[in-house]
């Protein structure tokens, strides 16, 4: 995804290490599953949703060395069920993204996105056989998303709707359905969240280069360039989806991961969505990260 799901700052240490072992693992899966090209897509997002995938415990924690982390080593969970449905699905998600990147840019600009989706394709296509409904529904949802792009559709909740589908269909591999069902919702809400703030975080990119952007359609801001009252009503709208994705992450106990998914939701997505509309997300190149970060 887009990296801007991601823990507080202020993380209590002994958690801040809990999501730099699941962090770790979740990179470990991905290399074991699909070699080192997949573990470049690794970011906080993708993580957040192994956590979210997770059973209530944490499970087996191995310390071993890796090429990013050749002297001391690092603490990372053992691969288990849910790391590998969420590399699975990390990978399908950023090939698609990649090649969603080919279309919005012409050949030359195109050309970093073609090459880096030319070296992930065989463990996409490794993935896609593994996870072919999830495959099938990203496709689906991203085609729907360039429909929308291309008729210039100025609805900001159509075009935000379809990314959000689309994370929310992660979910369909989870057997509980009580669970499955509060993951849905959850996802559909992130989803919704991600699209909004990273078409918020490019308004000015997309301004320059008259690109389609939603936010702006919706606002009325062909220069890129908030009004005090679209800021405020934008920012309204971002936290009703947190607001949403707390209510549903309220319905189920994710036992150890609670705390660090409790300072996610209630904390580290505010502070991201503040510093995108004050235009100090892209200012530090998004670069801010708890403390002690893998």
């Amino acid at each position: 995804m887009y990296g801007y799901v991601r823990p507080p700052l202020d993380l209590p240490e002994a958690e801040r290490k809990r999501f730099g072992r699941a962090y770790c693992g979740l990179c470990h899966t991905l290399g074991e599953r699909y070699g080192p090209a997949a573990q470049f897509i690794l970011n906080y997002d993708f993580t957040l949703l192994a956590i979210l995938l997770s059973g209530p415990e944490e499970g087996d924690i191995h310390h071993g060395r890796c090429v990013a982390h050749p002297v001391h080593g690092r603490d990372r969970l053992e691969t288990n069920s849910a790391l590998a449905l969420a590399a699975d699905e990390s990978v399908i998600l950023a090939y698609w993204q990649l090649r969603d990147g080919v279309e919005d840019h012409d050949w030359f600009h195109g050309l970093k996105y073609r090459g880096v989706s030319a070296i992930l394709e065989p463990a996409y296509r490794k993935a896609a056989g593994i996870r072919p409904g999830f495959d099938e529904s990203t496709r689906r949802q991203l085609n729907l998303l360039a429909e929308l792009e291309g008729e210039e559709c100025p609805s900001m909740d159509q075009a935000a709707d379809t990314f959000a589908v689309l994370l929310r269909e992660a979910a369909q591999a989870v057997d509980e359905p009580v669970r499955r069902r509060v993951l849905e919702q959850l996802l559909y809400h992130l989803g919704r969240w991600v699209y909004l703030v990273d078409a918020a975080d490019d308004l000015q990119q997309d301004a320059a280069a008259g690109s389609y952007n939603p936010v702006a359609l919706r606002y009325g801001l062909p220069e890129g360039r908030w009004t005090e009252e679209s800021r405020q009503s934008f920012a309204a709208t971002l936290d009703h989806s947190i607001h949403m994705m707390a209510t549903a992450f309220e319905l189920w106990d994710f036992g150890v991961w609670t705390p660090v998914l409790e300072k996610t939701f209630y904390s580290g997505l505010f502070q991201v969505g503040r510093a995108v509309l004050d235009g100090t997300f892209r200012a530090k190149g998004g670069k801010d990260l708890p403390p002690g970060s893998p």
